[in-house]
This record gives structure tokens, C-alpha cells and sequence, in this order.
């Protein structure tokens, strides 16, 4: 591979890869590659980064290998401009969802990082949720539990269900929520019935979308109208985790069971994903049809080839042993304009080249898109 000299030319590389990624190219040495042509030039055009990596005793001449990449943590996404972007380039930024006394995370975007945003989205997202559709339109028009774009602009979340509703969806496909004055979301629980008995009686597969707190508003919605929703066969859901900060927490099996009981969607057909605004791809925790690996309990997420998980010491900083906890690093080699390596204050357990989600360490701010939801 040509070292790429400019981000351009290195968005170009990327996306040959993902078009490849599985198939033809040899994943771990071509992410090794990308990582130092990326690493170089984000050295070079991010200052806070650079300052990072020097005080670490990383630069692009000594690093060895793409894990000893100085992870940004989040929270500095809070208070420094992580961008090779100049201000004028940037046209779209994405915040972390919390609450009103906390300030949010930026992720600054422009149209060549949001097409490489896309690529990286579409193919894991059809892997996973719609592994019969390919690159095909699915026939299940998508529900949305989430206001559309126009009233979520700096939602990371929204923007990836419209994209995925664009690139699979059924035409009618739409989103079910409104902001309010604070930017909270809350269900349009009147659109959400009606649609969901619409495909009821007209035999149209559903993909339903949503934050695990939208779908507990759905959930206490059909219970307090004594409703239970049969969705037709090849309907799928797709929830986001996400509880910390809002009134009551189901665990996920519940959750589950709860899906299954309200709306006829069976425990294979849900589909957990792991998403962050600091970051351009998401993991998955099955491929629809599939049963957990683990138990209805616990699922192992997976990112992408271009995207690799470790879970590390909080007291050494090095990757644990199979089966152990740690903190969950992230290396994506799609944040291209941004910082590739992102620490997150999440718990894991390394799990093979997946890891199994334990939530949030002790003492931090909550965040996740389910703070948004009223």
C-alpha cells in the first residue's frame, strides 16, 4: 500500500479496504498500515493530539505497533477542539447526549468524513441487522424511535438511523419522537401505535430503532393501553443500550422479554448496538436469526475490521487476559478527521476480538443517547 500523504488520499485507502475488509485483503496487516498512515497525519494536524503523544513518547518515527497509539479520553472531547478540521470546514458536529449541567462531547464532520462515516456504517450495519438484504433495499420499512434530523442535528444516533433508513429502508420509512424546549426527546406514542398496527394489519416487516429508554416508553405505552402488537415475520429490532441518568433501568433480558411479550419479536431478532459520538463505527452483538454467544444476559460486540476493541488495565494501561475486565479502548480507523484511538469510560470483558459490555466505571458522567429521552 502507498503511504498515503494527505487525508484525502488516506480516505481513499480506507475505503478500499472496507469494500475488501473480509474478502481479499489481509485485515490485520493492512490495519496496521492504515493505523500508522493515519496516526502520522493526525500527529501532524491535531495539536492537542500531538501534545498527547509527545508528553506519552509516541511520534510516527517510533511507533512499533498501532496499540501503543496514545488513546484520547473521552471527557477530552469535552473541552478540546479534536479536529484537523479548521472552523470553516466544519459543517456538521456531532455531541454526546447528557444532561443539561454537563457539557457534551464534539465531534466535527465534514462531507468527505461523513462519506467515510457512511462507508463505515452501511456494510456492518447490514451484516448485522439485515443479513439477508446485502446491499438490497429491505422490504421492513424502518421506525425510528427518535426525532428526525431536521430537529437533531448534532445526534450522532439520528443521523446513522437516517442514513440506514436511505440505504435499506422501505419508502415509508420514519422517525416516531420530537425535541422539546431542553432538546429531551419524547415519543410520538400516538405515530408509534398507529404504525406499528399499520404493519400489523398489512403484513409489512418492521425494523424498529431505538434507544433501550425509548423503547421502555414504547413498552409502558402498550401496557397501559392493555395492547399487544403482533409485528409481521421478518420484523427485527435494533435497541442502543442506554439507561444511566433517567428514572427506571430494565435489564436487558427483561427488556427483551419485554419486546417479545409486546410486540412478537423473537429473542434472535433483537440486536444490540454500541455507538459513541466520538466515534465513525458501531458494534453488534449478533447477526439477526443468530442466538447470543454468551446467555439472554450478556453479548459479545464486534466492530468491524477497520475498527479494533481492547480492553485494558485502568492501572497499567496494557491490554488484559481473555476473560478478564478492564477498560474499553477503541482504535477506528475511520475517525479520520478526528483521533483514531479513543479511551471510554466503559467496563468490559475481553472476550476473543470482541468484548462483553459491563457498563460504566464508577464516578463518571452519565452519558449515552437515552439521556435525551424525556
Amino acid at each position: 500500500m502507498t503511504t498515503p500523504s494527505s487525508f484525502t488520499d488516506y480516505s481513499r485507502c480506507l475505503n478500499t479496504f472496507i469494500e475488501h475488509a473480509g474478502r481479499t485483503v489481509p485485515a490485520t496487516e493492512e490495519f496496521g498500515a492504515l493505523a500508522r498512515s493515519l496516526f502520522a497525519l493526525q500527529f501532524a494536524a491535531v495539536p492537542d493530539f500531538q501534545r498527547l503523544c509527545v508528553a506519552r513518547g509516541v511520534t510516527p518515527g517510533s511507533l512499533a505497533d498501532w496499540r501503543d497509539i496514545p488513546a484520547m479520553p473521552t471527557t477530552a472531547f469535552k473541552e478540546l477542539e479534536l479536529s484537523s478540521l479548521a472552523p470553516a470546514e466544519r459543517t456538521t458536529v456531532f455531541h454526546s447526549s447528557g444532561t443539561t449541567e454537563h457539557r457534551p462531547s464534539r465531534h466535527f464532520h465534514n462531507a468527505e468524513s461523513l462519506a467515510v462515516y457512511e462507508a463505515s456504517l452501511l456494510p456492518w450495519f447490514a451484516r448485522h441487522v439485515l443479513p439477508s438484504a446485502g446491499d438490497c433495499k429491505s422490504p421492513a420499512r424502518f421506525l425510528c424511535l427518535a426525532p428526525p434530523p431536521t430537529q437533531a442535528p448534532h445526534s450522532s444516533l439520528v443521523h446513522m438511523f437516517a442514513a440506514v433508513s436511505r440505504a435499506f429502508g422501505a419508502p415509508d420509512s420514519r422517525f416516531l419522537a420530537t425535541t422539546g424546549a431542553d432538546s429531551s426527546w419524547s415519543l410520538d406514542s400516538a405515530a408509534a401505535l398507529a404504525a406499528l398496527r399499520h404493519a400489523e394489519q398489512c403484513g409489512q416487516p418492521v425494523l424498529l430503532l431505538g434507544t433501550a429508554f425509548m423503547f421502555v416508553h414504547l413498552l409502558d405505552e402498550l401496557e397501559q393501553r392493555g395492547l399487544r402488537i403482533v409485528m409481521p415475520a421478518g420484523s427485527r429490532v435494533m435497541e442502543t443500550g442506554g439507561y444511566k441518568g433517567r428514572s427506571r433501568e430494565l435489564p436487558k433480558a427483561e427488556l427483551h422479554a419485554l419486546v417479545t411479550a409486546r410486540l412478537g419479536v423473537p429473542p434472535e431478532s433483537i440486536i444490540c448496538e454500541y455507538g459513541m459520538s466520538e466515534l465513525s463505527s458501531q458494534a453488534y452483538d449478533r447477526a439477526a436469526g443468530s442466538m447470543s454467544i454468551l446467555s439472554p444476559q450478556s453479548s459479545v460486540f464486534s466492530f468491524p475490521p477497520w475498527c479494533r476493541a481492547l480492553v485494558v488495565s485502568p492501572e497499567t494501561g496494557r491490554e488484559v487476559a481473555e476473560g478478564d475486565t478492564g477498560l474499553l479502548r477503541l482504535c477506528d480507523l475511520a475517525n479520520v478527521r478526528s483521533v483514531m484511538t479513543i479511551q471510554t469510560e466503559d467496563l468490559a470483558v475481553r472476550r476473543g476480538d470482541g468484548f462483553e459490555l459491563l457498563g460504566r466505571a464508577a464516578q463518571t458522567e452519565a452519558r449515552g443517547c437515552s439521556l435525551l429521552a424525556a
